[in-house]
Formats: C-alpha cells, structure tokens, sequence
C-alpha cells in the first residue's frame, strides 16, 4: 500500500466566494455532522460521453480506482456511523473490482447505492448485471432526463433512450422499482434541465414520468429525483462557449433558499476519488477541491473519519446550484 508523508495540518484560509456570501446575508450557518454516506467515485471511465457531464466522463478515460484504494474505503466503511455506500463513476460498473467491492460491502452489512446510467446493462460482457444488482440487493439511482426520446437522446447520445427503455425493463422483471414485488428492489430515476434553467416541482414531474413511461413503454420505477446542473464540467464549457454562464450562476444566486441548507449533502457525506483523495462531494472533487494538503487522502496512515470533525466544509460559487429553489444534491430536491 502506498505510503504518503505526514503533512502538518493547516486551516484553510477563508473564502469569500458568492455561496458564502449568500450564506451570510441569510443568517445560515454550513457546519459538518457526521458521516453517514461514503460516495466513491470508482473511475471517469464510461461507456457514454454526455453533454451536461459534470465529471467529464467518458470511453477514453483512464482514471480508475484500484484495488488498494479499495481497500482503505472498505476499512472506513466498517464505521459504525456510515450507514450508506454511494458508488459513483462515470460508469461505476466498468471499474474491474466493481463486482468484488459491492459484494464485500453487502457483507459487511452496508446500505449499496449504485449510480447506474442504465445504458450500461446493454452492452457486451454486462448481461448479467441487472441479476447481480438483485441478487445483492444494491439501491439503484439512474439517470434519465426526460420521459420522451428527443430529450434524452439530445443529451446523452443517439439511441440512448431505446437502451435506457429496455435496461428499465429488465430491471423491472427482476422487481426493481415495482411496487408490491417480493424483491422490493428501489430504482430511482434522475431528471435533470436540458438547459440553463432550474428543475421543475419535483412530485409534478414525477407523476409525468410515472404516467408517461407506463403508458407509451409499461416501464416502473419508485421515485423522481430532481437534479439542478451546477455550473461545472461539460455542462460549463457549454455555458460558456454560449456566453451564459454568468447569467445562470445569477440565476442560482437569485433562487438561494436557506431552507434547503440543513439537508445539503456535504453535511453528512464523505466523497473520495479514484485515487484515494478525500472531497466535501462529488462537485467539489471535479474542481479538484479537496480537503488541503496531503493527509486528506484514505490512503494515508493517518487519515480517520473522525479527524473531519473540526474542518470546514470546503465551498465555491457552485455550490448555489445545490441551494436553488427546492435545493438539489445527489438526492434530489431539499425541501
């Protein structure tokens, strides 16, 4: 295992940036509780290359977390207070020790939220997968911006949306996201804008995807969750290349609702790289904000999740997009 030279800890000096400031003219305080969730993100590699991508993932990617890192997150896992293992990618299940790492994880008894893109379980040499996510259980989170093709495909690639329609009812003949099923298998899918804007009321598009995607494709699911674009990745080139990325941070600056600040994410969740180093989330780990010096990564000797208690919450401009309107992390609206 790789070992890092200890470096002394130092606070991180004070941010200005228009979060905090926002933060500040409503009295809302951003403080750390405990860890509840681990996300990882086990690589950038994918098997598709969409265009509001925050993590820029893609097939040519070669980022991907291997089996010591691995090692060290099923060690902080055995944490009695984490109770839910979030594994992320681009395409999780493309990672080699996927298989592996999920079925350690079960066995220890932990909670496994695996963010699927659907179109994966289509492709050759994953044809077992939706029977291996039965079979242990795993919660499914998986993206679909739009119950109609046009959307879809728009986004994240010709032919996108007839792949994610029949790995959807795959996933339903073995008891995902079908009410009254013995399996009682959660599939939650993801909506996210098309565009500069922000999602829609949540439960009115969720009844719109339940009506829709039953009607024209018999699919089911469990929940909606209604994500916003922050202003990172791909889906910030793209704002920037049309000149509207200062219009749409505005956006989300005029939209801050404190209400939505206790239930923000980084509050409770613990997000690590591919290569071991530690973040406040998923966003923050694309701006390659991490947590300061070199101690802050799993594979360090001296790295605890207890030490996060006395450090900040490290933020940026982006972080509006969570506290937008109804709010959105990885989990869908706030409030």
């Amino acid at each position: 295992m790789e070992t890092l030279t200890p470096v002394p800890l130092k606070p991180l000096a004070p941010t200005r940036n228009r979060f905090d400031l926002a933060l500040e003219r409503h009295g809302c305080e951003l403080e750390r509780g405990r860890i509840r969730t681990l996300q990882i993100n086990l690589g950038r590699l994918c098997n598709q290359a969409c265009k509001h991508c925050h993590v820029e993932a893609g097939p040519k990617r070669t980022e991907v977390m291997d089996w010591p890192v691995m090692e060290r997150v099923l060690a902080l896992a055995g944490d009695p207070g984490v109770e839910v293992v979030d594994l992320t990618g681009g395409a999780p299940e493309m990672n080699p020790h996927f298989r592996r790492l999920v079925s350690t994880l079960r066995a220890m008894g932990k909670n496994v939220l695996s963010r699927c893109n659907l179109t994966i379980l289509m492709e050759p040499g994953y044809e077992d997968l939706a029977g291996f996510y039965a079979s242990e259980g795993v919660y499914l989170v998986s993206s679909l911006p739009c119950y109609g093709a046009e959307n879809v495909d728009r986004q994240r690639g010709n032919g996108v949306f007839e792949k994610s329609i029949a790995a959807l009812r795959l996933l339903n003949r073995e008891g995902y996201g079908v009410e009254g099923h013995p399996a009682g298998l959660r599939l939650d899918l993801v909506y996210n804008p098309g565009g500069p804007f922000l999602p829609g009321d949540q439960p009115t598009l969720e009844a719109d995807y339940r009506r829709e995607l039953h009607r024209a494709h018999g699919v089911r699911f469990t929940s909606l969750l209604a994500l916003t674009n922050l202003p990172i990745g791909r889906f910030a080139s793209d704002l920037a290349r049309r000149g509207e990325q200062e219009r749409y941070v505005a956006l989300l600056e005029q939209a801050f609702n404190p209400h939505t600040v206790p239930g923000l994410m980084c509050r409770d969740t613990l997000n690590i790289g591919w290569d071991g180093r530690v973040f406040d989330c998923d966003f923050n780990q694309m701006l390659n904000l991490d947590l300061g010096p070199g101690h802050w990564n799993v594979l360090h000797p001296e790295f605890t999740l207890s030490r996060l208690n006395r450090e900040p919450i490290r933020t940026g401009s982006h972080c509006l997009g969570c506290t937008a309107g109804a709010g959105s992390s990885c989990g869908g609206a706030l409030v």
